[in-house]
């Protein structure tokens, strides 16, 4: 189930605090140019935005 639009807009990455995009299971870090680029899961349709709950992409 996705997120609200409005939701969306205002969650940011805990650790870089740059916009978050939805994939089906997970909210990535958009930050350009940074090594960030964290990947947030989403549990029974709650993001759980931990960077320790995070993995890196790759």
């Amino acid at each position: 189930m996705p997120l609200e639009a409005g939701l969306l807009e205002i969650l940011a990455c805990p650790a870089c605090h740059a916009p978050l995009k939805e994939t089906d299971t997970e909210l990535i870090c958009t930050a350009e140019g940074t090594e960030c680029g964290l990947a947030y899961p989403i549990r029974d349709d709650i993001p759980v935005l931990l960077v320790d709950e995070a993995r890196r992409p790759g």
